[in-house]
Formats: C-alpha cells, sequence, structure tokens
C-alpha cells in the first residue's frame, strides 16, 4: 500500500465488506442495539456466581457517587473490617471526605513546590507539561493514604460527613486547578525575575490558605477533636470524648500501615521482574512516603494475594476496570464480551504491551475479599467495589481468573504474607522511572 489512501483501496475495502456475512448482519444488529448487547455471551455469565471456597466476612459496600476518591473508599473499608470486629459492629464507615480534603491540599502543595523545582525548566518541558495538565485530582495510591493517616489520622465518617461537593468532585477540581494554574505562573514569573525559592514560599503559603478555604467551603472543615458514638450489635450504646483524629487512630486501628506495601505485575522488559520501581513526581505528601512497587511474575503477585485472603484479611488492588464489565451484573470477565467475532477484529496484546502502548491505565483501586480454588488454583475473585449497592450483588463484584490475569496490575500486601526473599527484595533501592511512564 501506499503512504496514502487511494480511491482503489476504497473500493477494495468495500468489497471486502460487502463479501462478509457476519458485516452485514452485525450492521443490522447494531443499528438498533448496543454493542455491548449483541456481543453479550450470557454462557460465561451464568459461571459467574457468588460462591468463594476462600471468603473474608466483610461490611456492606460504599459509595464514591461522582468522584475518582475509589482508593480512598478501598482503604479506608480495609481499616473499618478492624474496627468492626473489635467493637461488635453491625456496619460502620470512616470519613473518605477527611482524607480526601488533605490528600487535595497536600497535593496542591505538592504542585506548588514542583513548580518552584522546575521553574528554570522551559514550559514545553515533558515533566512541566505533565505537572500543568493536571495540578491535582481525585486519584491516589495505596502509599498516598499512609502518608495521610500518618500525618493527619482518621475519623469517623459522622465525624466529617459526605456533602455535594465531596460526592461530585468535578467542579471543585476544576477550580481548584484554575486557581493552581494560574499561581504557577506567578511563581515563575517571581523566580525567573530573581526572587529565591525561600522568598516565594512566603506566597506559596497565602496560595494554600486560598486552597484550604476552597476546600472547607465544600468538603466541610476538618474537626480538631469529635465525640465517637456508637451502638454495637447487643445494642448498647458506646461514647468516647473529645478525640483527636491520630488518638482515635491509635486507640482504634494502631496498625503501622508501612509494612503494608505494594506489589505489581508488568510483564515487559523495561521493567524486569524482582526489582523495586518508584515513579518520579508520585506523592500526595511533598517528600514523604514513596510509592515503592515490587515487580513480580503474574503466579508469584497471585499466591501472595491468596495467601492474604486465607489469613483473613482483604486486599487492596489496582485494575483497568474499562473493559469487559458489566456494571448492573457486577461482572468483569475477559469471555463476556465477544467483541471480535461482529466485527472481524483480533483485539488480544500481551499485558505488557497493554501497558505500554497505552491500551490500559490503571484506573480503579477496590478491595479483593474472596477467591474460588479448584485444585489449588483461582477460577474466580470476589471484589468489593464502591459504586453502591444498586450494582453488582450489593455492590460486591466478580472477576474471573482470565480478566484477573489481565487487567490487574497492582496490589498492597502485608509483608507478613511475602516470601522471605520477595521481602529481600523489596528492600532494593528502588529504580526511578519517568513520570509519563505507564509500566509502573
Amino acid at each position: 500500500m501506499e503512504t496514502s489512501i487511494t480511491m482503489e483501496n476504497i473500493r477494495e475495502f468495500r468489497t471486502d465488506y460487502e463479501k462478509n456475512p457476519i458485516s452485514g448482519i452485525a450492521a443490522r444488529a447494531v443499528s438498533k442495539t448496543k454493542i455491548d448487547d449483541i456481543c453479550y455471551d450470557a454462557e460465561h455469565a451464568k459461571k459467574m456466581n457468588h460462591k468463594f471456597s476462600v471468603e473474608v466476612p466483610t461490611m456492606p459496600a460504599t459509595n464514591q457517587k461522582s468522584s475518582g476518591r475509589c482508593w480512598i473508599f478501598a482503604a479506608l473499608n480495609l481499616l473499618r473490617e478492624k474496627i468492626g470486629k473489635d467493637l461488635n459492629l453491625e456496619d460502620f464507615e470512616l470519613s473518605q471526605s477527611y482524607i480526601s480534603f488533605y490528600d487535595h491540599l497536600e497535593k496542591a502543595n505538592t504542585f506548588l513546590e514542583h513548580v518552584i523545582e522546575t521553574a528554570g525548566s522551559p514550559l514545553d518541558d515533558p515533566y512541566v507539561r505533565m505537572i500543568m495538565n493536571e495540578p491535582i485530582g481525585d486519584g491516589g495510591w495505596w502509599e498516598y493514604f499512609v502518608g495521610l493517616c500518618q500525618k493527619y489520622g482518621v475519623v469517623p465518617k459522622e465525624a466529617m460527613p459526605e456533602t455535594h461537593q465531596s460526592s461530585n468532585t468535578q467542579t471543585m477540581n476544576m477550580l481548584l486547578n484554575m486557581q493552581l494554574r494560574k499561581d504557577a505562573a506567578i511563581l515563575r514569573k517571581k523566580l525567573s525575575a530573581g526572587e529565591t525559592a525561600e522568598q516565594v514560599r512566603a506566597q506559596k503559603k497565602e496560595m494554600l490558605d486560598q486552597v484550604y478555604n476552597v476546600l472547607a467551603v465544600c468538603l466541610g472543615n476538618p474537626p480538631e477533636k469529635f465525640d465517637f458514638e456508637y451502638v454495637d450489635k447487643e445494642k448498647v450504646y458506646h461514647a468516647q470524648r473529645n478525640l483527636t483524629p491520630q488518638e482515635f487512630y491509635n486507640r482504634y486501628l494502631g496498625r503501622d500501615l508501612t509494612k503494608i506495601v505494594s506489589i505489581m505485575n508488568a510483564p515487559h522488559p523495561s521493567v524486569p521482574y524482582y526489582k523495586v520501581y518508584f515513579t518520579a513526581g508520585e506523592e500526595s505528601i511533598f517528600g514523604a512516603y514513596q510509592s515503592k512497587r515490587l515487580n513480580l511474575p503474574l503466579e508469584e503477585f497471585k499466591s501472595a494475594v491468596i495467601r492474604q485472603l486465607q489469613a483473613g484479611e482483604p486486599v487492596w488492588f489496582v485494575c483497568d476496570s474499562d473493559y469487559y464489565g458489566n456494571t448492573e451484573e457486577g461482572i468483569w470477565d475477559t469471555g463476556l464480551y465477544d467483541y471480535e467475532t461482529p466485527f472481524g477484529l483480533d483485539l488480544q496484546m500481551d499485558k505488557g504491551d497493554l501497558l505500554a502502548f497505552r491500551q490500559c491505565s490503571l484506573n480503579h483501586a477496590m478491595l479483593l475479599t474472596g477467591v474460588n480454588l479448584v485444585d489449588g488454583n483461582p477460577d474466580k475473585w470476589k471484589v468489593q467495589n464502591s459504586w453502591g449497592a444498586e450494582k453488582g450483588n450489593k455492590g460486591y463484584f466478580i472477576l474471573s481468573d482470565a480478566w484477573f490475569d489481565r487487567y490487574v496490575f497492582t496490589a498492597s500486601i502485608d509483608q507478613a504474607y511475602l516470601t522471605e526473599e520477595q521481602n529481600e527484595q523489596f528492600r532494593q533501592e528502588p529504580i526511578v522511572l519517568p513520570p509519563w511512564n505507564m509500566l509502573a
């Protein structure tokens, strides 16, 4: 074929289309029906029942609504299980708004510090362009959560409940990003005019004061102290008065979250297995806890996850939730939709290539709460999602094992469930990857 499409090419394409009987059937079907509906494979769906040989009892599913706070919901849902068990509670939630408030504030500070650091670089520098693209957003990683808990503690949901804006964050984030980009322009101009980093940080404080104000208006002013009141399963009332968020965390959780570390499965030659990776600029709290990940082969990755589930602990994980899923039924399965036959496509790619060529992204965090083992091998996984109880089976979803293999990329595992060799590998100095990297 030549470099440009010729009319002869068009005639050949038309002839091939008209000769293909499947194309005509597909065209008639999709003219009045959604593509997903004609590609749906009910036989695969029937296999995805909610029966699991290993299942961790967990509280009812929660709802992040129109926000990107899945990672906060999943992480807090992991923590609340200890409180629920210790205090004999039927249901309980920790405040997602509280963590999100300080996450946004810390991200704003980190963005402004990156602006100061890169003031000598041109605006078309790839790193500068990347940080200006989205100064702050809702998303995050397990290590962000750990750093925020260590610094600010946690509070029950009643101490800082949801607002309309916490559940619908798009406009709030837009306003903050507009202001932060303006602030970036101010800081860069001051630095280029000869002011020092120390001098401009005085104005940075004023900028962060504005950010705090927007967050407090939208999400509420975080409590410094609060009363913790609850009624247990025996209908007995309890109260602890005048707690700080740090006191609440230490009293009711008291867990060293740094012992829960991140593993990943990225089968690509540019990121060899058994090495630890850190993506530059990937931090919520500036200069704090790094998002390090140990890359493991798939079977070792899955074995670590299964060991933690068998010990009765859920697993925080990240996947790409955009493909081969049915939200209403609560199923993700690579065989759930046959997109290839009606359109004559071959959509198969290696998992590493899915990431390297940006076919996939790490866009949704949830909790694994169960697995079904057949002769010691998994065939499906139970997931607690944060899309509300109306989706799936009261908010719980199923992953086929084939979908897990293809679209699950990272998991956070207590070091007690890693092998000695894996723990030793995790002590390596991390290899720093550029911020636009998609593999870690």
